[in-house]
């Protein structure tokens, strides 16, 4: 997935042998290993032939032998998540500053750690839409609320078919933005046929959006989503209330970002093994309440850093020193 969107920003792009330890089976270590050691010696092949000024890592196990073969260079290392994944964790060990999205996540560093609060960066084209521009896009034509509905680059089966099964009451009171994921995709395809003709028009879904993703956030009301690290700079930009589901199967990282966002005020967090039952009641509930959503939207704008990629940059530039 992130080959296709780096080299569709034009982005060089190259890859390196890597392979993760953390949760995998005893059999596939052995093999795991010998792929971050080939790794360690391809990655020295990179930047013998670039000669970098500074290094810039986000996490990920393939992160690692870059890490290890650049350890003399200065690298600065970005914690999307309030929680740093394992990964992260150790690739802090190799980096000169750390840069996190939010002050909660000083914590789980060392006490002497060179840490810098810069915000969660979100690209510029998703921030350049206002509402009416954006509604009118998506092809909204009602003034009922806009409830955007999506799961990430790949989608999330829960939140899906909890939808699915919600959708006709939803309709009612509410025109769907639903980005479904291009794994679910076939089974948005099959299920659209069966809304009735005079709610259809009011049910926008895509596989994916890349551009106009920022139109779907200019255009929410309400938002329900997984709470993956992205949550915590896309949905501030906008000040949209969030329902926010975390995967259960991503170790605790998604329900520390809701627990940061719901402690701020800002979205309410459903747990995925009730979130069929308790969807439905949520939206009304918050969409039927302008003085909740209101206080919420206004939570979530407080968290808004419009300047986090420059500040990041800033770090980047100022460990290059000179040699910039």
């Amino acid at each position: 997935m992130e080959e296709g969107l780096v080299k569709r920003a034009n982005i060089p792009f190259k890859t390196i042998p890597a392979a993760g330890l953390h949760g995998v089976a005893w059999s596939r270590v052995p093999g795991n290993l010998l792929s971050l050691i080939r790794g360690v010696a391809e990655a020295a092949k990179i930047l013998k032939e670039f000669q970098p000024d500074a290094l810039f890592f986000t996490g990920g196990f393939v992160a690692g032998p870059m890490a290890s073969a650049g350890r003399k260079i200065p690298a600065l290392l970005y914690v999307p998540d309030i929680e740093p994944g394992l990964a992260l964790k150790m690739l802090a060990y190799f980096a000169k500053r750390i840069t996190v999205t939010a002050e909660e996540s000083r914590q789980f560093f060392a006490k002497n750690a060179d840490v810098v609060v810069t915000g969660y960066p979100v690209r510029a084209e998703i921030s350049n839409w206002n509402k009416d521009a954006a509604r009118k896009h998506l092809g909204i034509q009602s003034d009922s609320p806009v409830l955007l509905v999506f799961g990430g680059s790949k989608g999330a089966h829960s939140i899906n078919t909890a939808l699915i099964e919600h959708l006709p009451a939803l309709l009612e009171f509410t025109e769907v933005v639903h980005i479904s994921g291009e794994l679910d995709w076939t089974l948005i395809e099959a299920m659209r046929p069966t809304i009735a003709k005079e709610k259809a028009s009011r049910y926008h879904a895509y596989p994916y959006l890349h551009e106009d993703m920022g139109a779907a956030f200019a255009a929410a009301d309400l938002c329900i989503s997984r709470a993956g690290a992205s949550v915590l700079g896309e949905l501030p930009e906008y000040g949209i209330p969030a329902i926010l589901v975390p995967y259960p199967h991503a170790w605790r990282y998604q329900m520390v970002n809701a627990n940061t966002l719901a402690k701020r005020g800002a979205a309410l967090m459903i747990e995925d093994e009730k979130l069929k039952s308790g969807l439905y009641l949520t939206v009304q509930a918050l969409l039927t309440t302008p003085v909740k959503l209101a206080g919420m939207r206004k939570a979530m704008l407080a968290l808004r850093n419009p300047n986090a990629a420059k500040r990041i940059a800033e770090q980047l530039y100022e460990l290059a020193g000179d040699k910039r």
